[in-house]
């Protein structure tokens, strides 16, 4: 099956470019190892992190089906991983023998493009907050209640939490601070335990 779709696997090392900003691209990606991100710069520099794909995620579909539409981002290894390539278009032609599993990726592949889209729209939840304490607060009470603990490890540092939620990280620093002291938080790295506001 995979020689049907053009299947290739690539290892990249942290860092390293995987589709950059005005590039076109006929495939999608799937991490199989390691993670990648998806990063959005202004024209200052200044980063917004879209997205952090894990094992199992996708990324580059919405370019590889409109394939001349250039690339809006960068899309790198956050860690070194192994990523399999799919060409969109023998994704979406059947196959001669049509083939059960070629009918079960495509169910798959839909699966995986709902789930970005619940993805998108949490962040997109965090990001309607109005200040950079509701922001913290919306994104740790999701992850908590992912976790379904009150003490869960988040998958970003400091500077990606903060490009992430698309605000200052000097000024995110500082609020975390005031939440730890408020009693509201505490933190060390990326572990962090909320507790409930008494009433």
């Amino acid at each position: 099956m995979l020689s049907c779709l053009s299947a290739r696997e690539t290892t990249f090392i942290k860092d390293e470019i995987i589709f950059s900003y005005g590039e076109t691209i006929t495939g999608i990606g799937i991490v199989l190892e390691g993670s990648v991100h998806i990063v959005k710069e202004d024209f200052w520099g200044n980063a917004n992190l879209m997205a952090e794909c894990v094992p199992g995620d996708i990324f580059g579909e919405a370019y590889a089906i409109n394939s001349t539409e250039p690339l809006e981002m960068n899309i790198f290894a956050a860690s070194t991983c192994r990523v399999l390539f799919l060409e969109v278009s023998k994704i979406l032609t059947v196959c001669p023998s049509a083939c059960a599993f070629h009918n079960r990726l495509i169910r798959n592949l839909l699966t995986l493009v709902s789930r970005k889209n619940f993805q998108l729209n949490r962040k997109l939840e965090h990001m309607s907050k109005r200040t950079t304490r509701e922001k913290l607060l919306s994104y740790l009470s999701m992850e908590s209640k992912k976790a379904n603990a009150s003490t869960f490890t988040i998958p970003f540092n400091r500077q990606q939490l903060a490009d992430y939620l698309s605000v200052d990280r000097s000024a995110m620093s500082n609020e975390l601070c005031k939440l730890r002291d408020a009693g509201i938080l505490e933190f060390n790295k990326k572990t962090f335990t909320i507790f409930e506001k008494n009433d």
